[in-house]
């Protein structure tokens, strides 16, 4: 099974969900599901920034296993972790690996490997 997670919750969701509880499942093999990908909302993008002890775990997990990390453009434009205007943005000051989009974006970047499912936390 296939998922995609969409980080929109505001709070600990990425602290807590994703870095205590995803994330060491992925670091270990046992998470239970391919993750095909992450897009991350609000403040949630903070997660991804250069130098984030979690965004580094992650962004080389995600370089491992093939799994896309996208920041919502307009979310990462307002917090100056991109570049450029909505529809046309570059990450910036962010871990490797990380794009930039909104949903066509997303769309188009998970075509060739579609989730079984969506899950929003």
């Amino acid at each position: 099974m296939k998922v995609a997670y969409g980080f929109s919750t505001a709070g600990h969701t990425v602290d807590y969900k994703l870095g205590q509880m995803i994330l060491p499942q992925l670091e270990e093999d046992r998470h239970g599901a391919e993750v095909v990908g992450m897009f991350f909302f609000d403040d949630n993008t903070y997660a991804l920034r250069a130098g984030d002890p979690l965004g580094e775990r992650l962004s080389k997990v995600a370089e491992d296993q093939g799994i896309l990390l996208m920041l919502c453009d307009q979310c990462a434009l307002s917090r100056g972790l991109a570049d450029g205007e909505p529809g046309a943005a570059t990450p910036l000051g962010t871990v490797g690996g990380v794009e930039v989009g909104c949903f066509p974006d997303l769309y188009g970047a998970l075509a060739g490997n579609p989730p079984d499912h969506v899950i929003t936390l």
